[in-house]
């Protein structure tokens, strides 16, 4: 595999859009557009696009994003996606699995170099949705790593990264990563690629003091109101958060100045 790329082209859901890690414009950052501020670096006339969307489930990724990034033609290609199917009632594995591994055989067969991701551990936020979770997380995370193997993509193993199990790596809404989260996944995908990055991203937090339980009560049932229902809402309705949102960076198109805007 190359050990420099002078383009990328980032797709998935809100994970690789970025939320909770928020540019002042309402737009968000995340760790793809960090990867790509460090790899501009590497290449002069780095090109980046970022087709990732919220709320998107994996068949709407396949059907629409993968094709679009394997007509690209980019150096390397991220693509995280089936954390939300895990999610929904209808869980499919077998439909998941024919459709990641089919995504990953036509990306890889445009040329492209081609990142994957075990899922960090979101149960932490859902104690107690963990014996109805944690059977098809694991499933999930089996299948990424036998197509890694199989289609020799580079794999970044965010399950094994302890770091991920403490909240404050954690949106207040407690399914995206905020800031500290997204530098942290950054700083795997960079280290897979052997790319030198800001080794901060990865600084362990201080010891943190443990919530009373009263101050924890109170954070759970806003957490409900104000995310845990709209978010019930949307499944009842067939409504996604993402049903209005374009992807933030369509197109295949240089960095330039904007390389360190991204940092």
């Amino acid at each position: 595999m190359p050990g420099r790329w002078a383009s990328y082209v980032a797709i998935g859901d809100s994970f690789t859009e970025g939320m909770d890690d928020p540019y002042g414009d309402g737009t968000f950052r995340g760790w793809a557009d960090l990867v790509a501020g460090c790899l501009a670096k590497e290449s002069a006339g780095f090109r980046y696009a970022n087709l990732a969307v919220r709320g998107r489930l994996l068949p709407a990724v396949v059907d629409a994003q993968v094709p679009l990034a394997a007509a690209m033609r980019p150096d390397l290609v991220s693509f995280s996606a089936g954390g939300n199917d895990s999610l929904r009632r209808r869980f499919d594995p077998v439909r998941m699995t024919e459709s990641f591994e089919g995504a990953v055989d036509r990306l890889t067969s445009s040329g492209a170099s081609v990142v994957l991701f075990t899922p960090a551990d979101v149960t932490v936020n859902y104690p107690a949705a963990q014996r109805y979770l944690t059977p098809r997380i694991e499933f999930f995370i089996e299948l990424v790593q036998r197509v890694a193997k199989e289609y020799d993509t580079y794999l970044v193993d965010l399950w094994a990264d302890q770091g991920f199990r403490d909240r404050r790596l954690w949106s207040i809404d407690r399914l995206h990563l905020n800031a500290g989260g997204h530098r942290r996944v950054a700083h795997h995908v960079l280290s897979v690629l052997g790319v030198e990055c800001d080794p901060d991203w990865r600084a362990a937090l201080p010891a943190a003091r443990p919530d009373r339980w009263f101050t924890a009560r109170r954070a759970d049932l806003q957490w409900a109101r104000v995310h845990l229902a709209p978010w019930i809402g949307r499944r009842l309705t067939g409504r996604s958060s993402g049903d209005t949102i374009t992807a933030k960076r369509p197109d295949l198109a240089e960095l330039s100045q904007r390389a360190s805007e991204l940092r």
